[in-house]
This record gives C-alpha cells, sequence and structure tokens, in this order.
C-alpha cells in the first residue's frame, strides 16, 4: 500500500473562488500562508447507511487523532479529482469503492500550531460493505457509526473531530437524505 509523500515533499493545486488552477505550492508553505487549494472528501456509507470514520494517526501533521469522514487530501497536478480520490480512499483506507460526487464547498478554518486550511473541497460519496484496511501511518482506528448519533456527539464533543467534518457536516446529512438514503 502506497503512502502520501513527506508533507515537505508534497504539493498542493492553488486556485481561485471558481476552482480555476493558478498554481502550486508545497503543502506545508500553503497551509501556514493559507492559500485557497484544492482539496477532497470521501464519505464511505455501508448499506446500513452508517458512516465509515476514520482517526487520523496522531503524529499528523494537523488535527491528528481526531475523528473524520472516510478520507480526505488533495489531488496532484495533473491528476483528475475523482481519481486522486480513488488513489487515497486505498492508500489511507485500503479500500476501493465507486465514488459519486456530490458537490463542493470552499472553507477556512484556524488550526493548531500556525497552519490554517482554506480550501475548494469536492465531496464524493460512496457505499461499500468491504472490510477496509487501513494505513496506521494514516489512521489510528476507524469505526461505522449512525448519522443521528454522529451528529449528537459532534454537538456534545466538538473537540474530537475536524474542522471541516463540522463545517460540511449539514450538508453531508441533507445529501444523505436526499440522494443516498432517501427520506420520504
Amino acid at each position: 500500500m502506497m503512502t502520501e509523500k513527506p508533507v515537505d515533499e508534497e504539493s498542493v493545486i492553488l486556485v481561485d473562488e471558481h476552482d480555476n488552477v493558478i498554481g502550486t505550492m508545497p503543502k506545508m508553505e500553503a497551509h501556514l500562508a493559507g492559500k485557497l487549494h484544492r482539496a477532497f472528501s470521501v464519505f464511505i456509507f455501508n448499506t446500513n447507511g452508517e458512516l465509515l470514520l476514520q482517526r487520523r494517526a496522531d503524529d499528523k501533521y494537523h488535527s491528528g487523532g481526531k475523528w473524520t469522514n472516510t478520507c480526505c487530501s488533495h489531488p496532484r497536478l495533473g491528476e483528475e479529482t475523482l481519481e486522486a480520490a480513488h488513489r487515497r480512499l486505498n492508500e489511507e483506507m485500503g479500500m476501493e469503492c465507486n465514488l459519486e460526487y456530490g458537490f463542493n464547498f470552499t472553507y477556512h478554518a484556524e488550526l493548531a500550531s500556525g497552519l490554517s486550511e482554506n480550501e475548494y473541497d469536492h465531496v464524493f460519496f460512496g457505499i461499500s460493505n468491504q472490510e477496509p484496511h487501513p494505513n496506521a501511518q494514516e489512521v489510528s482506528e476507524f469505526k461505522y457509526i449512525n448519522m443521528t448519533m454522529l451528529e449528537e456527539d459532534i454537538k456534545a464533543r466538538p473537540e474530537l473531530y475536524t474542522e471541516w467534518l463540522k463545517i460540511c457536516f449539514n450538508r453531508i446529512i441533507e445529501y444523505y437524505n436526499r440522494y443516498l438514503f432517501k427520506k420520504p
């Protein structure tokens, strides 16, 4: 299983507010400078409608030890975002799954150690009962959780979750209810 390059070697794609490419920058530099860059988030549900969460490895360069969506990262220059989402799902969680584009959103969040996330985030969804085989350098543990229970826990203990998950959660529930597990 491949892993992401060390954070000081990886670059991100800088974009404008319409997701047009305007350049590249080393990942750490972009997070220190708060530059808007392209990212993606993957949300995998099992057929019971439970979301597969991962707890980020403790030594990740930011948000270590926090619970988050199934996987997320940044596409490489010249790599289609969907292709990057498949690559990272395999690298982080040891899984393959058909992914469907859901929506995108832009967010900015201040993180510890002077870092910030300023991302144009493409969100993908999938449904799979495949057993994950996570990469221990990326993921310390995983679990499936009911969306109602997750919503309640995020409200009760927000410090346990990544900023981007909290920011987009209402849109995730809306998409979940409207398209994945339709409610009358």
